[in-house]
């Protein structure tokens, strides 16, 4: 017998340990069949499986019986290590290639034993489940928390097209029956709030197979919704010293080896194009550009920080199978920026940004976030990472003290850093709980140096600067996916694609309804008639559906006042007052 490994917490022992019942439950169903890997997942478990047939929903609810009749024997969960080839001939002989498989990938790694963790019945120690694990269990299967079966899929052995395609049994898993109940209140609520959906049924974008997977198109309403965010963006970075630059859409192959994104990045980059005998890629990232920028004039210490901005297309070749609507996509226009700045400068300028996405968070009433600070590992020096592990230790000091400083709640992760320098991951939840990862902000060290940026300092030494990427609004396509959601496509009215319905009581009123049209569009707002043949109740149900803020009603007394009843998306109260009224205050809304 082994004991079991104490790095695993409570809910990862429990899902995982419902991983077993689930596939204890299967071989019962089906005898024949071949196991796979059965992992704890964010919400739950899921396991692979070679079936004999295809499943149907039902059959989730006859496995789920037989989990609970598994969970009310509390069958004890107990590991013993076992010789890597006795445990190869156990499942060779049993017909489980896949554990085979697995096995012999550990022996090819020098492993010389494994761990199996069986199912025993309490009352006569009878064994009746085994698992190749490494452990991280309850104690007994009756301990296994609030748990679903979900859905079935299907999925590739080892996520490889090449290999079989097996069914995966996903379940939902909590500690308790509320958190699941809780759980999946929010998955309802965020069905309702799926940006793809609502993208479609509020006109702001579309995916079409004829220009290709991954590569929106902006409609109209979602144009208006790209261009205030970049206006934002813009009137802030302007306010604070940024200058605004333009790179081209693709670049020679000598940039990005200088760059050190090829070879190491060129799976994610489409193709290379050749012409006149050199090879040219579509930009998958703005920064060399911008080194580029940098270089073009000389620079002084006084000149420092330099913060080059700019909202350029970027292509990125993701996997097909990782596509996801406007939240991974092919082709991204980014929020992105540069600072060039010295040592003694970097923790005032990292302070800023960080300011900056404090005031971002307040404008869209994002409440929950989290930066992750990513760091190197050693290992990776020389490989993964810049080869300087003391600037790689000093340069983490650095933003984890700006961190400290900036007061903003993180959390560090080793192994996930830029292969130049550390990075921030800006975690955000949207107000249903879900979790985005919106953008990063990251130091580097390493390239400026590979593109022989320098300044004069004031010693007239040539000295080279640190480099600050920020993009704190993300891809205009990631945020705009997040908004979706976060708003369930109700966007506050600076925002909002169309700001004013007019709605008139009858086809009377149209001429009034086109004089006040003019008036507020001539004042900067997004505003439409109503079809006036229309009924009101058919126009106010219509100005519901595309969830435009205000609806203005107008009638004989609105006319007459050159007035307007004013009503709010989902309210029913209204209110009277004049024109002039409401332009003043509706202009004191829309400013951000």
């Amino acid at each position: 017998m082994c004991s079991q490994p104490e790095k695993y917490d409570r809910l990862y022992k429990i899902r995982h340990s419902g991983a077993h019942v689930l596939a204890q439950a299967v071989m019962d169903m089906f005898p024949e069949a071949k196991l796979a890997f059965g992992p704890p997942v964010d919400n739950g478990f899921y396991y692979d499986f070679e079936l004999p047939r295809a499943l149907i929903p039902e059959d989730l609810k006859l496995l789920q019986k037989k989990m609970k009749k598994i969970e009310a024997q509390r069958q004890k969960f107990v590991g013993r290590s076992v010789a890597i080839a006795e445990a190869r001939n156990f499942y060779e002989q049993m017909g489980q290639v896949y554990k085979v498989d697995q096995i012999d990938k550990l022996m090819a790694e020098g492993e010389t034993e494994v761990t199996f963790y069986e199912n025993i019945l309490p009352q006569n120690d009878d064994v009746r489940f085994v698992d190749l694990c490494g452990g991280g269990h309850t104690d007994h299967t009756g301990d296994i928390g609030a748990y679903k079966l979900s859905s079935i899929a299907g999925a590739y052995f080892r996520g490889d097209e090449n290999n079989t395609m097996l069914t995966r049994i996903y379940a939902l898993c909590f500690e308790t029956q509320e958190e699941l109940a809780d759980y999946e209140k929010m998955m309802a609520e965020a069905r309702k709030r799926d940006h793809r959906k609502l993208g479609k049924d509020l006109e702001l974008f579309t995916i079409d197979e004829e220009v290709g997977a991954g590569l929106p198109l902006w409609l109209p309403n979602g144009t208006i919704l790209v261009e205030e965010l970049e206006k934002l963006a813009k009137r802030k970075e302007k306010e604070m010293g940024y200058q605004m630059v333009r790179t081209p859409h693709i670049a020679k192959e000598e940039l990005y080896l200088r760059s050190g994104h090829l070879p190491y990045y060129e799976e994610d980059m489409y193709p290379a194009m050749q012409m006149d005998n050199e090879r040219y890629f579509l930009k998958s990232m703005n920064c060399p550009h911008h080194h580029k920028i940098f270089g073009a004039t000389p620079k002084s210490y006084k000149d420092l920080p330099v913060r080059l901005a700019e909202y350029g297309t970027c292509y990125r070749f993701e996997g097909s199978g990782s596509l996801f609507g406007l939240m991974r996509v092919r082709a991204m226009c980014m929020n992105d920026a540069h600072i060039y700045c010295t040592n003694e400068q970097f923790e005032e300028e990292f302070a800023k940004v960080i300011d900056l996405y404090m005031y971002y968070f307040k404008l869209f009433g994002i409440e929950k976030y989290q930066m992750r600070l990513s760091k190197h590992s050693d290992a990776g020096l020389g490989k993964k990472y810049v080869d300087d592990k003391q600037q790689w230790l000093r340069c983490e000091e650095m933003v984890r003290n700006a961190l400290i400083k900036s007061g903003v709640p993180f959390v560090e992760e080793e192994d996930e850093a830029a292969f130049y320098g550390p990075k921030i991951d800006v975690q955000i939840w949207s107000v249903i709980g879900r979790e985005f990862t919106l953008a990063t902000n990251q130091l580097d060290f390493g390239i400026p140096a590979k593109f022989d940026l320098t300044y004069t300092d004031t010693d007239g030494t040539e000295k080279t600067p640190l480099c600050i990427h920020r993009a704190p609004l993300s891809t205009h396509e990631r945020l705009i996916g997040f908004l979706i959601e976060h708003y369930a496509g109700a966007f506050p009215a600076w925002l909002a694609p169309v700001q004013i319905d007019l709605i008139c009581v009858s086809a009377t009123f149209e001429d009034y309804a086109r004089k006040l049209a003019s008036q507020l569009a001539a004042e900067g707002f997004r505003v439409q008639v109503l079809d006036p043949e229309n009924s009101l109740s058919k126009n106010i149900r219509l100005s519901e559906t595309k969830k435009v803020p205000v609806k203005l009603i107008l009638g004989e007394k609105e006319q007459t006042n050159n007035g307007v009843t004013l009503r709010r998306y989902s309210q029913s109260q209204q209110s009277e007052m004049l024109l002039d009224d409401f332009i003043k205050e509706f202009r004191k809304e829309i400013q951000v």
